[in-house]
């Protein structure tokens, strides 16, 4: 699990949706308040939970001294390693599977977004196939799925192309942050699955969005489109369309008609594209 941006009422709201502590990195996009004043009280609730396993946190250079002041809040000492991290454009956070990528964003500060790339799966494995040519199932069945050629009894190889399908692409999820429409973060997206950009106002307040270095609902969808993206999710509304956030949404649909807006507590499924597409 992994927590992008943590702003006041973090710890609160996953508490209320049950979404539990259990992630290892903490990713932040850039040092406005909203974005980091829920740091401190979640890192201490982690400790008084009795948390021992390391936990990373990053964020742009030049937010690193404000992150590690956060950390140390507090008076006594976390009773786990919390390690502050810098992240610059083009460098990536990696894990089994998968790496998270910094890329640049359009903001009134230092400012980073985020994309979760998996890296291609294993392509589709022939079972019937496999049973026509006598393999029994089991651990030889995973090791032509890993790439590995297979000696049977009789002392014919078996190949793994000769039953696996090409690789196939994992998922790709993009995280703006506060952010202009960029074409950054059109090429980081491209093909993508899932984007989740700033949509912080209406097109009426397209002047407004530029002066603060948002943007609109109909911005984030042209980003989309351009990126033939999947899906879009709308985030970083304006209060001001509490009322009426409906409104941002008909915005973005009619130039880019996947488009959802986020909210408290929601969840969002994405699926292989090979999956969906079958």
């Amino acid at each position: 699990m992994f927590l992008f941006d943590c702003g006041e009422g973090t710890q609160r709201q996953m508490m209320k949706y049950g979404v539990g502590f259990s992630m290892r990195d903490i990713l932040i996009s850039h040092m406005h308040s909203d974005h980091y004043l829920g740091l401190t009280g979640l890192l201490r609730t982690m400790s008084l939970q009795g948390r021992t396993e390391p936990l990373r946190i990053w964020g742009p250079k030049g937010g690193v001294q404000t992150l590690r002041t956060l950390r140390d809040l507090g008076g006594d000492r976390l009773m786990y390693e919390a390690a502050i991290h810098s992240l610059e454009p083009g460098e990536c956070v990696s894990g089994v599977g998968y790496r998270i990528e910094a890329f640049e964003t359009d903001h009134t500060c230092e400012s980073i977004g985020f994309a979760l790339i998996e890296e291609a799966r294993p392509g589709r494995f022939d079972v019937g196939q496999a049973r026509t040519l006598g393999i029994p199932e089991g651990p030889l069945f995973g090791k032509l799925h890993q790439g590995e050629s297979i000696r049977l009894d009789n002392g014919q190889v078996v190949r793994p192309e000769e039953l696996v399908g090409p690789p196939r692409p994992g998922r790709t999820i993009v995280y703006t942050g506060d952010t202009r429409p960029s074409g950054k973060t059109v090429d980081m997206v491209t093909g993508g699955d899932l984007l989740v950009h700033d949509a912080t106002f209406e097109a009426s307040e397209s002047d407004r969005a530029r002066e603060t270095g948002h943007s609109t609902a109909e911005e984030a969808a042209r980003v989309a489109a351009e990126a033939k993206v999947k899906r879009l999710v709308l985030t970083h509304i304006s209060a001001r369309y509490a009322e009426q956030p409906g409104r941002l949404l008909d915005e973005a649909r009619a130039a880019f008609p996947s488009t959802d807006m986020a909210k408290d507590g929601w969840s969002v499924e994405v699926p292989y594209q090979d999956l969906e597409d079958s």
